[in-house]
This record gives C-alpha cells, structure tokens and sequence, in this order.
C-alpha cells in the first residue's frame, strides 16, 4: 500500500464509480478495478460494496476515508513547505459565505491583490456547512463561516459579527404581521445555510407555520423575490441596506440574542501554515474588514 494506491481508492470513493475515478486520474479503468482489490486484499476486508451502477463504501471503507485524505495533504504540505521562501505565493483557495463576498470581502481582497501580488486567490461560495466539509477535507485552505464552529481539527478566528434582520416584502408593518399571512413562504440558500437554520428557528419559537422553502443561489434572486411579494428572509442587515433604502423591501429587527451572528475563518489545524497562509490570516483579523454603516 502506497500513496498512490490511496490517491485511487480516494477517487472511487468520492466519484462512486471505479469508470469516473479511471477518468479522472487518467488511466483505465482495469488499473483502478485492480488497485482496489490488491488494496483490499492487503488490508482483508472489503472497502467497497459493488452495485449495478457504480460503488459504495462499506463501514471499512468508511473508517479510512479520512486517511488518504490526510495523507495527500501533508505531501502536498511538504513541498509547500520546501519552497516557502517567506515571501507570500502561489495559490490559496478560500471558501465564503454568499452574504460574506457580497458584503466584506471586495475591499479585503483588493488590498490583499495588491500588497501580495504573487498569491492567486480562488474564491469558492457555499453553505456553512458545505464550506466545513471542504475545509475539513482538504478542498479548501480556509473558508468564512456562521460560527460558532466547534470541531477538534479546526482552527476558528472570529473576524466580524453581522446583524441579522427579517426582510420582508413592503406590505408587511410589523413581525405581528406574520401570523396573518395565509401561505408563509421563505426564501432562502440551499441546506446548510446557518442563516436559513435560524429562520425556521425563529419561525417555529412563534408556532408559524411556512409552506416549503424556496431555494435560491444569489442574494440579488431573494431580494428580488421578497420585493415582487412571494415571500421572506434572515439576512445580514448591511446587504439588505440599500434594497431598503430604495423602498423594495422592508426590515424587522430582532432581539440582540437572534440578531446576532458570528463570522470565523476557519482552516485545519494540522495543515502547514504557508507565508501566503499567515499573510491572509493577519489581513483579515487585524483592519483588513472596514466598519459597515447600517441601514438607517
């Protein structure tokens, strides 16, 4: 059993598919097929359940997932390693929250362009807890996320908190108002979104009941559909500001308890921190995020 063997075995896993992994790590399919069953008869046990379309793990399978995993990283960890000069370079891919690129990080990333030129930065948006599951995987460096995060293998800074506010379409006055409302229909990101967690929450403590959800990708799609009526929202009060501002929506403040949420850069702690790594890091936990003027 070598790297390579689990660099393989790694693949089918996350492809399902021995076809998809041979595709991917451009071989065929024969070598991947042979790779698994002299893996798993070094090991004597079974790592995959074959079905008639592609694989699954089995409990085996899936206690060693992590290992390769791991095992990729601190090779890649260590070539990082021998040519970190210490001079911030090569490529780091952050993961963030919609609402987090939207509303922190233009400013952030521009300074951080200019001052280190030679780091190419590759930005990804997802979920929380999409964003975790790269993190924790090895998909991404580092990722901006709804704390509180509480994991053994991360690392988490707290970098800003948002005010959160209830967006609704202008007909509606007042959160009293939301019992009245015959089909209460949300609108918020795909599973995962820390900010449509809480909005059910919110909704459930006051006993209303909400038809199902719909999901959208973009912040400009939710506003545009709370304005045109369809339903509402939980959302950082400085995206929503300038909606507000021109009378497509309105706002609700909650109470300080629901209103506020936690932002923290999170990373694997057992990962080399490369110079481009610590550059990012101390951009964005000392002035690197301006104060925002809420809507007023």
């Amino acid at each position: 059993m070598d790297a390579g063997d689990l660099k393989v075995f790694e693949a089918v896993a996350r492809l399902g598919s021995m076809n998809r992994a041979a595709l991917e790590l451009n071989t065929v399919q024969s070598n991947v097929t042979a790779k698994i069953r002299n893996l798993e008869l070094e090991l004597g046990v079974q790592l995959f359940q074959r079905l008639a379309r592609g694989v699954q793990l089995t409990p085996a399978g899936r206690r060693i997932l992590p290992f390769p995993i791991k095992i990729s990283k601190l090779l890649s960890d260590t070539k990082a390693a021998a040519r970190d000069d210490g001079l911030p370079n090569g490529q780091l891919e952050i993961g963030t929250l919609e609402t987090t690129a939207a509303l922190r990080l233009p400013t952030v990333l521009a300074n951080f362009a200019r001052t280190y030129p030679k780091v190419r930065l590759v930005l990804t948006t997802g979920t929380t807890c999409s964003l975790i599951a790269d993190v924790l995987e090895c998909r991404l460096d580092s990722a901006f996320v709804a704390g509180p995060v509480d994991h053994p293998d991360l690392q988490h800074i707290p970098v800003f908190c948002e005010e959160l506010v209830l967006v609704t379409p202008r007909s509606v006055c007042s959160l009293d108002e939301l019992g009245e409302i015959e089909h209460l229909q949300t609108i918020v990101f795909r599973i995962g979104c820390s900010y449509r967690q809480r909005l059910e929450s919110f909704l459930a403590q006051r006993g209303l009941l909400i038809s199902q959800p719909l999901e959208l990708g973009s912040i400009d799609a939710i506003l545009g559909c709370i304005a045109a009526g369809v339903g509402i929202s939980l959302l950082p009060k400085g995206v929503v500001a300038a909606a507000w501002r021109d009378g497509r929506v309105s706002i609700h403040e909650l109470p300080a308890r629901e209103a506020t949420a936690k932002t923290e850069l999170i990373r694997r702690s057992d990962t080399y921190v490369s110079s481009a790594m610590s550059a990012f890091m101390k951009s964005v936990t000392s002035d690197g995020f301006p104060k925002l003027q809420a809507a007023e």
